[in-house]
């Protein structure tokens, strides 16, 4: 039997209108009240239905969760954590890979179809502020570099920052030649330019000068392309003694290459990424990385969507830095080692 509104009132001995104001979070109950309230509704095994009220309030329950790839398990793992994050809420999560495509990403940043969803966290890689600010006003949440000082809440880490630590990692392992793959010159490549520029500012801190022949390209940042990229180092005759990696993914296929080249990892050339992935807990050697707080980071979007859905949308938008951790492993090790 499912229970109703009115038989939490019955059994806590107040109104429809006290049990409908501690179901919804409202401060002004009570603490006594409340905890019958919530006694009777633990009794009951009571359930809102959420799908009635959504419909008085005009909503559908639903927000959407646009990336660019879930191919890149970094994506996979924040979805998660979104979902999780979101059910809190009441809320269903719809999932759109956008491709990193304008066109894609127009129809995500739009509500994906008339009145499927309530809102949208969105990491976009072609559309820019300006395109964001042309569109519909529907409530949303930003996610990675591509648009700072948007139109939009916003939620980043510092890549810079984070870049930096870890090439100086690195350089404070003893190691001189610190190689870097996945530059892009692309305009969606924002997060690759920021980790190119922390990767820079750590060789300057460490007195080593910057050389072009370690920069390696990656036009994806997927397995296939750290291995290519990797192979295209060791056949430049380069010769690093380390690699930092512009994400996990292209670290793994760097180490695979090094595995194929006869290389030894940490003790030939010592290999780091960013993103800190479940993979590379489990690579051989495990793998030494960047890790953003992923949970964190999906948490403070879906409570940031929340706000504009249950607040005041006109209030200016917000950019919240959430914070990372350096996490050394197996693959970086002192060059005496």
């Amino acid at each position: 039997m499912r229970h109703r509104l009115k038989d939490v009132a019955e059994r806590a001995g107040v109104s429809v209108k006290t049990v409908s104001n501690v179901v919804n979070g409202y401060l002004h109950v009570k603490p006594d009240t409340r905890a019958r309230v919530e006694e009777a509704i633990a009794e009951l095994n009571y359930r809102p239905n959420l799908s009635a009220r959504n419909l008085r309030k005009g909503r559908t329950g639903v927000i959407a969760l646009a990336v660019p790839e879930l191919d890149i398990p970094y994506f996979a793992e924040l979805a998660r954590h979104v979902v999780v994050a979101a059910a809190e809420h009441g809320w269903t999560v719809l999932i759109d890979q956008t491709g990193g495509g304008p066109e894609q990403e127009r129809v995500a940043a739009s509500g994906i179809a008339d009145h499927m969803i309530d809102g949208l966290i969105f990491s976009p890689l072609a559309l820019t502020a300006d395109d964001l600010a042309g569109l519909d006003g529907m409530p949303m949440v930003l996610l990675g570099e591509r648009v700072d000082h948007g139109p939009a809440d916003h939620v980043v880490i510092d890549n810079v920052a984070a870049a930096r630590e870890i090439t100086g990692h690195l350089a404070g392992l003893g190691r001189r030649r610190i190689a870097a793959i996945g530059s892009q010159r692309t305009p969606e490549g924002a997060s690759a330019r920021l980790r190119l520029e922390g990767y820079a500012a750590g060789l300057a801190d460490a007195g080593i000068a910057y050389d072009d022949r370690l920069v390696a390209p990656a036009p994806a940042w997927h397995r296939a392309d750290g291995a290519a990229a990797m192979r295209q180092l060791i056949d430049s005759g380069a010769r690093p003694d380390a690699v930092f990696c512009f994400n996990d993914t292209l670290a793994l296929g760097a180490l695979r290459a090094l595995h194929e080249a006869g290389l030894r990892v940490p003790e030939d050339v010592a290999v780091a990424g960013f993103d800190d992935i479940e993979d590379g807990r489990f690579s051989i050697p495990t793998l030494s990385t960047i890790a953003p707080d992923k949970e964190r980071i999906a948490r403070l979007a879906v409570e940031l969507l929340a706000g504009r859905l249950n607040g005041d949308r006109a209030a200016p938008p917000r950019e919240l830095q959430v914070p990372y951790q350096l996490t050394p492993r197996e693959s970086t090790r002192p060059a005496t080692a």
